[in-house]
C-alpha cells in the first residue's frame, strides 16, 4: 500500500493553523502513514512540514503593501511549482491566502493538469468579485468550504464542493481557564483585563497599534485598574513587543493558543484586528470591538466590489451589527475609547453580544466530528484515487 504524499501551501498565520490541525487529522486517520511537503509556519512544521521556505514571505495583505514584495512573490510562486513538479504529490492543497496559492495552481493546471489540486477555504464570492467561482472551477478538482451555505456558488460553476466546517471551532477558544491565567500573572482581584488584538501581519500591527494605545490612553483615567493582554505570532511578535514596550499601564504579552484562550476567559472585553480571531472571541463569548484600517486607496479599489453589509463574520452569519465595526474613517481612539468603555461599563452591552453569539458555534460546524477530520478524509480519497506514475506523470486509477 503506497503511502500518499500531499503538498500544502499555507501563506499567513490562520491558514497554518488550518494547515497544523489538517496534518495532525491526516496522521490520524492513515495511523501515520501519509507524508507531507510544501509551504507552512511554525504550527505545520510542528506537525512534521519542512517548509521550502518561510512562510512570513507570503504574509502580506493590501494592492500598496504587496507592491515592493512583488518580484520576490514571483520568485516563490516558480521555486513552489518547480517544487510540485520535481516531487509529483498525490495532491496538492492551497489553503486560503489565494493571492500566491491560485497563482501557483492556475500554472500546475496548464503545466501538470494529472495532479488533484484542492483549495481549502472558499473564495467569499457570496461577499464580492462572484466571478470568482467560474475562475476556481476553471483551475481547481475540489473545494473544501468553511460555511454551509458556500457550496451551491461553486457547484453551479461545476467544481466539486464539500462543506466541512470551520476550523476555529477546534481551537478551544471558549476552554480557557481565566483563574490560571490570573494566578501565572500574579493578577488581583483589582485589576480589569482587556485583550488587544492587532493582527498577524506586519501592516495590520504598524496601522493599528498606535490607535489603541491611545485608546487605553482615553479609557485608564475611569478605569486605573485596566491591565492589557496582548496575544501575538512569530511573525510580528519583535515588532509587537516594541511598541507595547513603553504602554502607560500593564501589559502582558503572549503568544500561544493555549495561553491566548485563557486571557480570553480573565479578560472583560477586547479590542480586535477584523479577522478570523473575531470568531474566536465570538466562541469564548468575550465582548468585542471590531477595528481595522487600510490603505485608503486600497480601501476605495475594494468597496467597489464589496457586496456585503459587514466585515466580522458574526455579523454577516447574524445579519445584524451585534459586534461593533470601527472601519476605516471611525477606526481612531475616541470612537475605540467610546465603544470598549461601553462594554467595560454597562453590563447589558455585555451581556448582548454574549447571548447574541450563542448560535454562531452551530452555525461554524461544531458537532460530533472535526471540521479538519472532515476536510483531511475529502482530501485523503482524492490522493487515493490518483496516484502519478513517476515515470510518465500520467494519473493511475
Amino acid at each position: 500500500m503506497s503511502v500518499p504524499t500531499l503538498f500544502l501551501i499555507a501563506g499567513e498565520p490562520s491558514g497554518d493553523a488550518l494547515g497544523a490541525r489538517l496534518m495532525a487529522s491526516a496522521k490520524r486517520l492513515t495511523g501515520g502513514r501519509v507524508r507531507f511537503q510544501g509551504i507552512g509556519g511554525e504550527k505545520m512544521i510542528a506537525e512534521g512540514l519542512e517548509s521550502l521556505f518561510p512562510m512570513g514571505e507570503l504574509t502580506l495583505f493590501g494592492i500598496f503593501e504587496l507592491l515592493p514584495h512583488l518580484p520576490n512573490l514571483i520568485r516563490r510562486i516558480d521555486q513552489t511549482v518547480a517544487a510540485v513538479l520535481r516531487d509529483r504529490p498525490d495532491a496538492v492543497i492551497g489553503i486560503d491566502s489565494p493571492g500566491f496559492t491560485v497563482r501557483v495552481a492556475k500554472k500546475l493546471r496548464a503545466t501538470a493538469p494529472e495532479l488533484p489540486l484542492i483549495h481549502y477555504v472558499a473564495p467569499t464570492v457570496w461577499a464580492w468579485k462572484p466571478k470568482r467561482a467560474a475562475k476556481y472551477a476553471a483551475i481547481y478538482d475540489h473545494l473544501l468550504a468553511i460555511l454551509p451555505f458556500e457550496p451551491p456558488y461553486f457547484e453551479r460553476e461545476g467544481l466539486a464542493c464539500t462543506f466541512v466546517g470551520h476550523s476555529v471551532v477546534e481551537g478551544g477558544a471558549g476552554k480557557g481557564d481565566a483563574a490560571r491565567f490570573r494566578r501565572e500573572h500574579g493578577l488581583t482581584p483589582a485589576d480589569r483585563l482587556v485583550t488587544m488584538l492587532p493582527g498577524s501581519r506586519k501592516g495590520e500591527v504598524s496601522r493599528l497599534l498606535p490607535d489603541f494605545r491611545a485608546t487605553l490612553e482615553r479609557l485608564l483615567p475611569a478605569h486605573p485598574g485596566l491591565v492589557a493582554v496582548v496575544p501575538t505570532v512569530a511573525t510580528v511578535r519583535d515588532r509587537v513587543a516594541a511598541a507595547v514596550a513603553d504602554w502607560p499601564l500593564r501589559v502582558i504579552l503572549v503568544e500561544g493558543d493555549s495561553v491566548k484562550y485563557d486571557a480570553f476567559a480573565a479578560s472583560e472585553a477586547a479590542l480586535a484586528a477584523s479577522g478570523t480571531v473575531a470568531l474566536e472571541l465570538a466562541l469564548a463569548r468575550l465582548p468585542t470591538v471590531i477595528a481595522y484600517r487600510l490603505n485608503p486607496v486600497t480601501v476605495a479599489l475594494y468597496r467597489r466590489l464589496i457586496r456585503v453589509k459587514y466585515v466580522n463574520l458574526v455579523n454577516l452569519m447574524l445579519d445584524r451589527m451585534l459586534v461593533p465595526e470601527l472601519l476605516q474613517q471611525d477606526c481612531r481612539p475616541d470612537r475605540l475609547a467610546e465603544e470598549l468603555g461601553r462594554l467595560l461599563d454597562d453590563p447589558l452591552a455585555r451581556q448582548s453580544q454574549i447571548d447574541g453569539v450563542a448560535e454562531v458555534a452551530r452555525w461554524l460546524g461544531q458537532g460530533d466530528t472535526p471540521p479538519s477530520e472532515r476536510a483531511a478524509r475529502v482530501i485523503l480519497d482524492i490522493a487515493a484515487h490518483h496516484h502519478p506514475n513517476p515515470e510518465t506523470g500520467e494519473a493511475r486509477p
